[in-house]
């Protein structure tokens, strides 16, 4: 009777915490109303990542737990999605249907309240954001074993759109059926790149099953629900999509495998103490000209974390750099830098600088 007495006592203490929270929340909101009644009317933007991850950071230095941190920037990834579509209605493009790694970076990062709208292709997820047709689109442009999205840096040269933040995210594949066994399993479906990932596996534990690509892990799910005997790769959380079994998780041969995405949006970022700079840029056909602009980033002790070249479609043999800087080269501090570098390229353009990006195991 006393620990029935106790549990009763905790719970009627959980539930007055409950009214407490809920009353703080509407509190929050009612001033996220306000904010963004005054952000109408200057044109400002609600989606402010730089902000948000301050924020985070802020609140994780003052946890003192037992609430891990993980689950703190949880709860206010969703808060903060919520001040934003109180503010705002965000609609969000991504490359779909529903269930993709794209769908599943965009929700963990930027939260439910956000619209999700599914795309068929890259270069419709460019175009309607650059149309502003949506106010923020979701992007894969690498991944950490099979390197750059060739189609995402060619669409930066197509459409006028800008970067705002990244996340990294790990990719980790389930196998999902209607099957309760993986004897049953006659056939398995999946995107190339997922089953290229579990290849060894597929191997060693479903030797002469037949490997069907398809366009999509979330297809190859939906594929796999309406099917006897099949089975796809893909997010764990598909199961719940397509009202699937999890048979196996953590399938991919190599655990360490993440994707960084990007989230793309018409109008600049604005300026200011930011950690990052993507740019693109183009060089004078002549010996010692990538050197050169190189070497201004070098002298001025800027890191530089990646550079890819890309073909550019109009004329042959040339080529377009798309490069990442640690540091905010739109800033006053990096006005001559920017200058400096603009006159050793034969054309130049800055996608965005934006943090450096939280890595979310979705």
């Amino acid at each position: 009777m006393d620990q029935e007495h106790n549990l009763e006592r905790i719970r009627e203490q959980i539930s007055s915490i409950d009214e407490g929270v809920l009353e703080l929340l509407n509190r929050r909101a009612s001033l996220s109303l306000q904010v963004g009644r005054i952000k109408s009317r200057f044109q400002d933007s609600v989606f402010k990542p730089f902000r948000e991850k301050e924020v985070l950071n802020g609140l994780a230095g003052k946890n003192r737990g037992p609430l891990p941190e993980e689950h703190l920037r949880a709860v206010y990834r969703e808060i903060l999605s919520s001040s934003r579509s109180l503010q705002q209605k965000q609609r969000v493009v991504y490359l779909g249907p529903e269930g993709t790694f794209s769908y599943f970076a965009g929700v963990e990062y930027l939260g439910h309240s956000a619209d999700f709208f599914s795309r068929n292709s890259l270069e419709d997820v460019f175009r309607a954001v650059d149309s502003r047709e949506a106010e923020l689109g979701i992007i894969p442009l690498e991944n950490s074993l099979q390197g750059s999205v060739g189609q995402s840096l060619d669409l930066f040269l197509k459409f006028e759109v800008f970067i705002h933040a990244e996340v990294f995210c790990r990719i980790s594949h389930a196998l999902l059926s209607n099957e309760k066994t993986l004897a049953e399993i006659k056939k398995v479906y999946s995107h190339p790149q997922a089953l290229q990932q579990c290849s060894v596996w597929l191997r060693t534990n479903l030797p002469g099953v037949p490997i069907i690509p398809d366009e999509s892990t979330a297809s190859a799910a939906r594929r796999a629900a309406g099917e006897t005997g099949a089975a796809a790769l893909g997010h764990r959380k598909l199961a719940g999509i397509f009202h699937l079994d999890i048979l196996e998780q953590g399938l991919e041969d190599v655990p360490d495998n993440w994707t960084r995405f990007l989230v793309i949006s018409a109008s600049p970022p604005e300026t200011g103490s930011r950690e990052k700079t993507s740019l693109l840029f183009t060089v004078m056909d002549k010996p010692g000209s990538l050197v050169k602009a190189l070497n201004v980033l070098s002298r001025k002790g800027i890191n530089m974390k990646k550079l890819e070249s890309r073909p550019m479609r109009v004329e042959k043999w040339r080529y377009v750099f798309f490069t990442d800087v640690e540091c905010d080269l739109t800033s006053e501090e990096y006005a001559d830098v920017l200058r400096e570098l603009e006159e050793n390229c034969h054309f130049l353009r800055i996608l965005g600088s934006y943090p450096h990006g939280p890595q979310i195991t979705a």
